[in-house]
């Protein structure tokens, strides 16, 4: 009995690791955030003027932050616009309170999902490395702050 026990639990620790490491693959990209995450102590919270400093100051990746901060904004343009728009047709037909805060909430995602699909291919962001221009500026921050 004891050995059918340790036989389990190998198996369930086995199976266990092949779902952490197939997970992991597909959120590598995390581990470019993990070391700014994982910090003892957060980095401070920056502004607008030291995202411009970064922008003017890193000619490579500059750039590319200026339009994934453009991207932004047209995301939440069109989250608004998605969720004022659906909730208003369902207040229009339904009258119904709780389903017009669920379609302001979805149609929010929505919104902000189709404004982010826009602004990918107006603002040509699949040719940029978005990712890597924000950690640049996330190791430009840390090194600000740090006086490096």
């Amino acid at each position: 009995m004891a050995e059918d026990s340790s036989s389990s639990q190998s198996f369930l620790r086995r199976h266990w690791e092949g779902y952490k490491e197939f997970w992991g693959e597909r959120f590598s990209f995390l581990d470019n955030y993990s070391r700014f995450i994982k910090r003892d102590k957060p980095l401070p919270s920056w502004s607008d003027s030291d995202v411009e400093e970064f922008i003017a100051s890193d000619p490579l990746h500059g750039p590319t932050l200026r339009t994934a901060r453009e991207a932004a904004k047209i995301s939440a343009v069109g989250g608004i616009i998605g969720a004022v728009s659906t909730a208003g047709v369902t207040w229009k037909y339904s009258r119904s309170l709780h389903g017009t805060a669920l379609s302001l909430g979805a149609g929010a995602v929505f919104g902000w999902t189709f404004g982010q699909e826009v602004a990918n291919h107006w603002l040509q962001l699949y040719r940029l490395d978005t990712m890597a221009a924000q950690v640049k500026f996330m190791e430009w921050w840390q090194n600000k702050v740090e006086g490096q």
